[in-house]
């Protein structure tokens, strides 16, 4: 909420949604059909915004899972965004992945996609606030789970930005915490390194997962206004 209330105060408007799975929408927890679905997702919610607010520059902020939906989306869907953030995006994962969750993961993908796993994911790593983790914990909208299909998706898709080479087709921010144990920093440098145009990359040293959570998130949050001022607001 502190994230959307800063753009408001600048006279930008913030949409958000809940992508299939989570939050306040349906369906099973952790659960999407497949990629392409949560891509229509995004474009579904780019058509409604442009036409609540036609002319207007549109950029699309993704973090961590959203990272990655945002990146792709850009180089596999469409061309005509203002410009794309991206926060701690998933690559890679700052860890390697239960060789043995990964294989059940294959298996019952064929016979039963929707088949549920933990997450694993530690909240303590999400910021170095430990508040921010006790808050993650507490929120009765988040879960710990993910599905088969959905999993091996998020995986595939960041092994796709991890091989990619080329142009990227509008301006670029891509920030991520140097210390960030959920996915990797490197795999963000090394992505910005083979892409070509407008990009521009920052780490944060010292910073966790989710820096528009840390203690320096007025300083985060101020760059990336700073960026859309240069590159996006006319």
């Amino acid at each position: 909420e502190h994230v959307a209330a800063y753009f408001n105060e600048r006279n930008t408007a913030v949409i958000g949604y809940d992508r299939s799975g989570h939050g306040l929408s349906e369906g099973k927890r952790g659960h999407t059909k497949n990629y392409a679905v949560l891509l229509d997702e995004i474009g579904e919610l780019i058509r409604q915004t442009r036409g609540r607010y036609p002319g207007v520059p549109l950029v699309l902020y993704g973090h961590s899972q959203g990272g990655n939906l945002a990146l792709n989306y850009a180089l596999r869907r469409e061309a005509g965004l203002s410009g794309i953030v991206a926060t701690g995006p998933w690559i890679k994962l700052a860890f390697e992945p239960s060789g043995f969750l990964v294989f059940l993961g294959k298996l019952t993908r064929m016979i039963y996609p929707a088949f549920s796993q933990p997450n694993n994911l530690n909240a303590d790593h999400l910021s170095t606030d430990a508040e921010v983790g006790k808050a993650y914990v507490a929120d009765p909208l988040v879960h710990n789970r993910v599905t088969s299909e959905t999993g091996l998706s998020m995986i595939e898709s960041g092994a796709y930005l991890d091989q990619y080479k080329g142009p990227f087709p509008c301006p670029l921010l891509l920030m991520h915490g140097g210390a960030d144990q959920i996915t990797s920093p490197e795999a963000t440098r090394d992505f910005a390194s083979r892409l070509e145009g407008d990009v521009t990359l920052k780490i944060w040293d010292g910073l966790y997962h989710e820096i528009h959570n840390e203690y320096r998130q007025a300083e985060v949050l101020d760059a990336i206004w700073s960026w859309m001022q240069v590159k996006v607001i006319p």
